[in-house]
């Protein structure tokens, strides 16, 4: 355990060396079968999202804003679970529960920035289908591919921005010695209960962080669908309507397995503080995997474009061998 000393009051501040992930309460001695499911579910993310990225980076018929934002969300949602990976698997494969100190910081930090920047992202793709209904002539004008990498910038640089000083805040606070966290991975939420001193301004900037990424987001993701739905009843034919709406439902499916497994946790913390922490812990887990793990599969089933270039690439790969 290292220590500090504050000369000013003669008192010794310890900093952790090392904090303590605590798994999944009661389960330890299942971990062995636990790491199974783990272990399936990082494998179909990185193969379904690096798919993903791979179809668009070869297809040149792939290269149009919808599935460049697409590729923006394949890349953030890898590296939430990169993010996540080293300790989840090195708790139920390798039994470490330990992690350094700045290795913890640096976890979390990656971990909540690429969170929020796919709350961005999605809040992006909703203009992109809004802007693709609205004016579909004018469409790969008005998102030029300019357009889009300053987007992607603007969403990146947010998010870092915003996370840089809950950081250096945590990186200050004395913990005297508190080190054992409540889950798998470094959350903020989790951090800022440890501190021996007053963490309100810890609380205050998390809670603008959540209020000016997610909720903001959040509130533009439904003007912009007020819009659409607007447009779309504007079109004189039931076939053109229905094919209008049709180019939405896979982002309408993102945006739900998004934030439906987000705010389902926040009502847990909330409200449901008596419950079990099993049942916390899972869905904790429920939001951090089930979004990129369900997407690919959303956006390979649901849009006929990347489902058919998937396929032309499996079949010449296979007449290749």
């Amino acid at each position: 355990m290292e220590s500090r000393h504050d000369i000013s009051n003669g008192s010794i501040e310890f900093t952790p060396a090392t904090f303590t992930l605590a798994g999944i309460p009661g389960l330890k001695t299942k971990y062995i079968w636990i790491s199974i499911p783990f272990c399936l579910i990082y494998i179909i993310i990185f193969i379904g999202n690096g798919t993903i990225l791979h179809i668009i980076r070869i297809e040149s018929a792939l290269h149009q804003p919808m599935y460049f934002f697409l590729a923006m969300l394949a890349f953030v949602e890898l590296g939430v679970s990169a993010s996540t990976m080293p300790t989840v698997l090195g708790i139920f494969l390798f039994g470490i529960y330990n992690i350094s100190f700045g290795g913890c910081l640096f976890q979390m930090f990656s971990m909540h920035s690429f969170t929020l920047m796919e709350s961005g992202v999605l809040l992006a793709m909703s203009i992109d289908r809004f802007v693709a209904i609205y004016s579909p002539l004018r469409y790969t004008t008005i998102l030029t591919i300019p357009r889009i990498t300053g987007m992607g910038t603007t969403i990146a640089l947010r998010s870092m921005i915003l996370m840089f000083p809950l950081l250096f805040l945590l990186k200050d606070l004395p913990f005297c010695g508190h080190n054992t966290l409540t889950h798998s991975y470094c959350l903020h939420s989790d951090l800022i209960k440890l501190p021996c001193a007053d963490t309100r301004l810890n609380s205050i900037l998390g809670l603008f962080v959540i209020t000016s990424t997610f909720g903001m987001d959040s509130l533009l993701i439904m003007i912009s669908y007020m819009l659409i739905l607007h447009t779309v009843l504007g079109i004189a034919s039931g076939a053109g309507r229905w094919r209008a709406f049709n180019t939405c439902v896979s982002h309408i499916c993102a945006v739900l397995v998004y934030y439906v497994p987000m705010i389902s946790l926040s009502l847990l913390h909330r409200f449901g503080r008596h419950l079990p922490p099993l049942l916390q812990t899972v869905m904790a887990n429920a939001y951090l995997f089930f979004p990129p793990l369900v997407n690919p599969i959303v956006y390979s089933m649901k849009t006929k474009e990347i489902r058919n270039s998937i396929l032309c690439t499996l079949s010449r790969k296979r007449g290749e061998i």
